[in-house]
């Protein structure tokens, strides 16, 4: 395989641009002090995932055994027995929440998704793909689910299996709902606990409250149905990746037999990225506990730092508990592009992923934030 000159400057020269931003993400939570150099032989294979990893399968050039490993790891943070989930790695965070969406939708066919104003935009395609009934909730100010809107909404709709879209640290501000009141809540409705179903979208959070001291309640421990988490945020991955754990028992009810592979299919893309795998596998392998929460409590670190900063300079700003997303004031246009945040409506948000290792990026943000505001005021 052969490039002309002019071909191979063009690669040369996103190389330098991938270097040189490298670390450009205050806005977005993607981690990127990654190495899976040891991984790059196996990109001379076409490694293909179809299928269910716990099955034999008829096309050998797969890494089951190593996503097996990986579900197990998950399953045991995310407090589940291994024999009694099943899950795989995914293509992100939206086909994460889809598959739990799907569980839900065919546990209870009729039943109706309740999800908030600050969940993320993609439940919104998905409740278009799946054709499932849908109830918009809404929110609280600081992000969190309306839990009397909520409480309100299944009660007028009569709904007796309601479908609830749990967020497990929201992707503006960072807000966890309470998956414990909102049990509480539908209990109230007299409805039991067997008789509705709840994923909880924990595509950042998920890599962070299994590390902390005081985590808010997120697991199948806690009363979850189903779980999907990011690979490529606080793990980090050069392929955006996501991972989905749920109950076995729900799984079992929409696999497929498919005759050519010689195997079951219980996903949603069916063939899938089988390199994906082996980076999550060579992440959780390759960190003991006590480096995640090493890991995790810098990060947290950091975001207390640009809470205290902001502060310092008057600025309000917002930090859930746990959270390593700090809301603010949207600063001029030039100051958003310059950063590279996420903004939306009134504010923006920086994230402080594992390789912001000093302040100096969220220094050069926040100072840039007040030379903003000096120069409005004047």
């Amino acid at each position: 395989m052969s490039l002309s000159i002019a071909d191979q400057n063009k690669l040369d020269a996103f190389w330098s641009y991938c270097v040189k931003n490298r670390y450009f993400n205050i806005g977005y939570p993607e981690s990127a002090d990654f190495d899976y150099t040891m991984l790059e032989r196996f990109l001379r294979f076409s490694i293909n995932n179809c299928g269910d990893w716990g099955e034999y399968c008829n096309y050998l050039l797969n890494s089951f055994e190593f996503e097996k490993e990986v579900m197990a790891w998950f399953s045991g943070i995310f407090k589940i027995p291994v024999d009694e989930s099943w899950g795989y790695v995914t293509n992100g965070g939206t086909e994460s929440n889809m598959f739990g969406c799907y569980l839900g939708r065919e546990l209870f066919p009729d039943g109706t998704l309740y999800y908030s104003q600050d969940t993320h935009y993609s439940v919104a395609k998905i409740v278009k793909l799946l054709r499932i009934k849908s109830q918009l909730v809404a929110s609280q100010p600081g992000g969190e689910i309306d839990y009397d809107d909520l409480e309100h909404h299944i009660r007028a709709s009569g709904e007796r299996h309601p479908i609830i879209f749990a967020n497990i640290g929201t992707t503006v501000r960072g807000a966890v709902d309470d998956i414990a009141e909102i049990q509480r809540r539908i209990a109230a409705l007299g409805i039991p606990r067997e008789a509705y179903y709840l994923h909880a979208d924990a595509a950042l959070s998920g890599m962070i409250l299994p590390f902390v001291d005081d985590p808010q309640p997120f697991t199948f421990a806690d009363g979850i149905d189903s779980i999907g988490v990011s690979g490529h945020k606080m793990i980090g991955s050069p392929i955006p990746c996501g991972i989905v754990v749920a109950k076995k028992r729900n799984v079992d009810r929409i696999s497929v037999e498919i005759d050519y592979i010689s195997a079951h299919d219980k996903t949603i893309s069916g063939s899938r990225n089988g390199h994906t795998p082996l980076m999550m596998w060579a992440a959780v392998r390759s960190h003991t506990d006590a480096e995640w929460r090493r890991r995790i409590s810098h990060s947290l670190t950091m975001a207390q730092y640009a809470v205290d900063r902001f502060t310092a300079a008057g600025i309000r700003s917002l930090r859930h508990k746990n959270s390593i997303t700090v809301v603010f004031p949207i600063p001029s246009e030039w100051v958003w592009k310059k950063h590279c945040l996420a903004t939306s409506g009134d504010v923006a948000h920086l994230i402080t992923t594992a390789h912001h290792l000093d302040s100096a990026q969220i220094d050069a943000l926040i100072d840039d934030v007040i030379a903003d505001l000096n120069q409005r005021a004047a």
